[in-house]
């Protein structure tokens, strides 16, 4: 039997003792907050000619930096392997839809995230069949116990098994099917639960638990500041904690009655936002779409090639090869 992984311990820590907060730091609970990334930082300056947000948001931002490399007709060549892939993930009927559009958008702009469960893959894939178990995963986690016996040679067993039950729990709520095998989809719900919908029960119940130190079911405000700030012995308390009691009762609290609820939590931490992929679809199939019969052919987007990969490069012919579950 072996000790607990590197990666718990790591685990560990982030989820241990918080050090005080510097005054420089931004102290408004960000760590917990999921806010979604805007799909460029550029501009969105169409009349200008400029489509950097355009590209950006069609390929990735690390992907559009590549393709100043290419010629226009390498460009084109390579927008035209694209339509054929947006389509195919759909239905295959010839045309790109607003669906279809906006689920590559989507798959894009996540590239990041499956890149780092893609590096992570083998750690947990032990036993190389392409899948990963609850077992493989536990076990490549905090590391093999006979059953029975789970951490009985370490210190604070408990909360070792505490950690386990939840990430078993997070486990079967990703794990869509029922089988505890999960597709790399699904591993990549449980490792990004913040980027699933039908995760977002799961991250709610985490964060209560987390902060509810009372186990009332709710957030109290100084379970709220607990969370953010440890005095200590004759210090007064900084500005900013006052400024934090203000935001949990003005934009926090949002039935005002002085605690968070989970759907509260869930406003907090997954705050609602604007489906970002679906606008710039919306946006990229009105300028190209010359027939205005709803959809995109192919010879309408790369008439429209500017627009969504102009002059710059993509690695698209390398990761067309890839062969990908998420779309």
């Amino acid at each position: 039997m072996r000790r607990p992984s590197l990666l718990l311990l790591l685990l560990l820590l982030r989820h241990g003792a918080r050090g005080k907060p510097s005054p420089e730091a931004s102290p408004h609970g960000q760590a917990r907050v999921h806010h979604q990334a805007p799909l460029s930082e550029a501009t969105h300056d169409d009349a200008h000619g400029n489509f950097q947000y355009d590209h950006e948001a069609f390929l990735g931002r690390d992907v559009a930096k590549e393709f100043d490399q290419l010629s226009p007709e390498e460009s084109q060549a390579r927008l035209g392997r694209i339509v054929d892939r947006m389509d195919r993930a759909g239905d295959g009927d010839g045309w790109v839809s607003l669906a279809e559009l906006r689920a590559w958008i989507a798959h894009t702009q996540q590239r990041h995230i499956r890149d780092s469960v893609s590096a992570a893959w083998h750690t947990y894939d032990t036993d190389g069949d392409g899948r990963v178990g609850w077992e493989e995963l536990r076990n490549a986690t905090y590391g093999y116990y006979a059953p029975g016996e789970e951490f009985h040679d370490v210190e604070d067993a408990e909360t070792y098994k505490k950690m386990l039950a939840r990430d078993e729990r997070r486990f079967r709520v990703a794990d869509q099917d029922g089988d505890l095998v999960a597709t790399r989809e699904e591993l990549t719900a449980f490792l990004h639960p913040e980027e699933f919908p039908h995760m977002r029960d799961i991250v709610v119940a985490e964060t209560l638990e987390d902060l509810d130190r009372n186990k009332d079911g709710y957030i109290q405000v100084d379970e709220y500041i607990a969370d953010l700030y440890s005095p200590e012995a004759g210090e007064e308390e900084p500005a900013w904690v006052q400024t934090e009691r203000e935001q949990f009762r003005d934009f926090r609290d949002l039935n005002h009655d002085g605690r968070l609820d989970g759907s509260e939590v869930g406003h907090w931490v997954l705050p609602p936002a604007q489906d970002q992929p679906l606008v710039e679809a919306n946006h990229l199939l009105h300028e190209s779409d010359t027939d205005k019969d709803g959809r995109l052919s192919k010879a309408e987007i790369l008439g429209n090639w500017n627009m969504f990969v102009g002059s710059q490069a993509t690695n698209y012919g390398e990761d067309l090869t890839r062969h990908h579950d998420e779309l």
